[in-house]
């Protein structure tokens, strides 16, 4: 049997076993000191035998009751919270659908085509294929194409800034929810960088914004606030592509 064909080291169980880890509620260092210490005891065995595998006898027990434990506790809690779990990675699906669109929309002016004979559903899916392609696409410009293609008259307004400071908010209240805490690491940390791109992309409006009080500097302000949020825009794009690729970009049900 090859290293490959042998079921311990497959991927799976690796996988599974890095899952188990990253997910105890027991720190890494009680298993690192007892394992230590077995280590330490295996040893200086020849010094004092039957005290030494005692105490290895013991340590390498407690070990595995911990370890026992620790894992029904884990998948206890994991079973009694999968419900909301569900619901928290709706609610990023819906969010991440929506900023989808205002990010195609209102930045770049996505204006799908509408073929009235389709019916509603379908026409969705279509709209959906068509945005897609259009954010992949707007992700893999270079910066200078990409401040090109902004819409200023839909961005720079009052509106948008309303807009996606309203979705920083409200990822922001998704990170804040009392149940964030069996979210898996690594969504926490996408949702965090995406609520700061978007408040960075409010802050770029504000600073374009300002050359309508300060008409002598119009063109710095311009300029600085295209520029600014175009790299925003950029980093958001590829946050929420990344989200749909992971499954997480859900649109409203129509039936």
């Amino acid at each position: 049997m090859t290293q490959t064909d042998n079921p311990k080291n497959s991927p799976g169980t690796l996988k599974k076993l890095t899952t188990a880890l990253e997910s105890t509620e027991i720190p890494l260092t009680v298993y690192a000191v007892i394992f230590a210490t077995m280590a330490l005891l295996w040893v200086f065995q020849a010094i004092h035998p039957d005290l030494t595998l005692g105490l290895f006898t013991e340590l390498l027990g407690a070990a595995f009751t911990l370890f026992i434990i620790d894992s029904l506790l884990v998948r206890s809690k994991a079973n009694r919270w999968k419900v909301v779990r569900t619901h928290i990675d709706y609610l990023i699906s819906r969010h991440v659908n929506r900023l989808r669109d205002g990010i195609a929309g209102r930045a770049f002016g996505f204006d799908p085509e509408i073929t009235d004979s389709l019916p509603d559903a379908d026409q969705q899916e279509r709209i959906r294929a068509e945005r897609a392609r259009f954010l992949q696409d707007l992700e893999r410009l270079p910066a200078e194409e990409l401040v090109a293609r902004l819409s200023d008259k839909n961005l720079f307004t009052d509106s948008s800034y309303e807009y996606f400071q309203e979705k920083a908010r409200d990822l922001w209240d998704i990170l804040n929810m009392k149940y964030s805490e069996y979210m898996d690491p690594i969504m926490v940390s996408s949702l965090m960088k995406l609520h700061t791109h978007l408040s960075d992309v409010c802050s770029h409006i504000r600073q374009y914004r300002k050359a309508d009080r300060l008409t002598d500097q119009a063109a710095y302000y311009h300029n600085i606030g295209r520029n600014g949020i175009s790299n925003s825009l950029l980093r958001a794009i590829e946050l929420v592509n990344d989200l749909k690729r992971r499954g997480y970009s859900e649109a409203a049900t129509l039936r």
